[in-house]
């Protein structure tokens, strides 16, 4: 019987690659912290943008699929769900939008779990959403010739409850103790539940909501911005490559978890190098120089000089700062507490 030790991680040595992952990861999630608090139409757009391609890419890896304008109107609530593919791509969309609402008070319990996976089905007629499975599962995988072969045999139906059981204890006292990173600590979150399998049906989708849902709460916002699942979609024969080796000797707790971890670091760095390469063309290529001192303006608390955005936007000149000012006096946005270039300024 497997038993869920993450205490274990106080220990272990982390692999050099891990370990450049992590930091690098940590890197980009600093420098784009700023971008995290703008409420801009930018951010605003990538969140839309991002919660489609979610939607979209996590359903199509499962077989499950729709039109892209059929997606549009589904999650616009301009049409109704016409099929059952129609009803689960609702329910997943239901379930995102929850997690990207309410993160922070959604806790990684199994009455939480449960809940969810009820939600993922709940525009459906059935009744096998919010149930851990009733019936053994097992991980199969078709080769060349078409015949089926089991790839991994997950944990029973009988010991499906106390196995969920035990594995959020665990996590939850391995992030209150930080054994390690919590990085580490929530993709091994995510392999665990994997390899239990709970459920008849939504596994895999049940297991990148609950990827979405550990990072957010441990800070990592990126996947609001940049939907990790196309890339995971992408290369999915890596995914599953990753899945395997890891999962190998899982049940005796002699697997090699890295591989799996590596895998989901590197689509995580990537999502953070896309959303800075974004986040670089929309404010550095299609912002105007106006739009930008508007920005740094209303992000600046206090009182603040002309000097203080120039110093802010060095590329901008004096003189385009202070065109920028007096419309956005004129505009009634800011008023001048004082005259001359040292007058400090205020947002009304």
């Amino acid at each position: 019987m497997r038993t869920f030790d993450y205490d274990s991680f106080r220990k272990a040595s982390i692999p050099n690659d891990v370990v450049m992952y992590l930091s690098q990861i940590n890197e980009y999630k600093g420098k784009q912290q700023l971008f995290y608090k703008q409420k801009s139409d930018i951010l605003e757009k990538l969140v839309s943008v991002a919660k489609i391609q979610s939607t979209a890419s996590s359903n199509r890896i499962e077989g499950i699929f729709t039109t892209d304008k059929r997606l549009q109107e589904l999650t616009a609530e301009k049409v109704a769900p016409r099929n059952r593919d129609e009803k689960e791509i609702l329910g997943y969309r239901f379930c995102l939008d929850m997690i990207h609402e309410s993160h922070d008070y959604i806790k990684v319990t199994p009455n939480y779990i449960l809940q969810f996976h009820g939600y993922l089905y709940r525009y459906l007629p059935t009744n096998m959403g919010g149930y851990y499975k009733n019936t053994d599962n097992t991980i199969e995988e078709t080769d060349a010739d078409g015949k089926a072969h089991v790839r991994f045999k997950p944990v029973t139906a009988f010991e499906t409850p106390q196995a969920m059981t035990d594995l959020c204890a665990a996590y939850n006292h391995a992030l209150e103790r930080e054994v390690t990173d919590s990085l580490i600590v929530n993709m091994q979150f995510v392999l665990d539940f994997l390899c239990i399998h709970p459920f008849i049906d939504g596994n895999g989708r049940m297991s990148r909501l609950l990827t979405l849902l550990v990072l957010y709460r441990s800070g990592y916002f990126v996947g609001k911005y940049i939907s990790l699942e196309p890339m995971i979609e992408k290369s999915k024969d890596s995914y599953y490559d990753a899945l395997q080796a890891s999962s190998q000797n899982w049940h005796e707790n002699r697997n090699d978890s890295w591989e799996f971890i590596r895998y989901m670091l590197g689509i995580i760095l990537a999502a953070y190098r896309e959303f800075e390469n974004r986040i670089v063309i929309v404010t550095e290529q299609k912002m105007t120089k106006e739009d930008r001192v508007r920005m740094g303006i209303e992000e600046t608390i206090g009182l603040f000089t002309k000097a203080e955005i120039h110093e802010k936007y060095p590329d901008i000149s004096l003189g385009t700062i202070e065109r920028v000012m007096a419309k956005m006096r004129s505009e009634e946005i800011i008023i001048a507490l004082g005259t001359g270039r040292s007058a400090k300024w205020k947002r009304k």
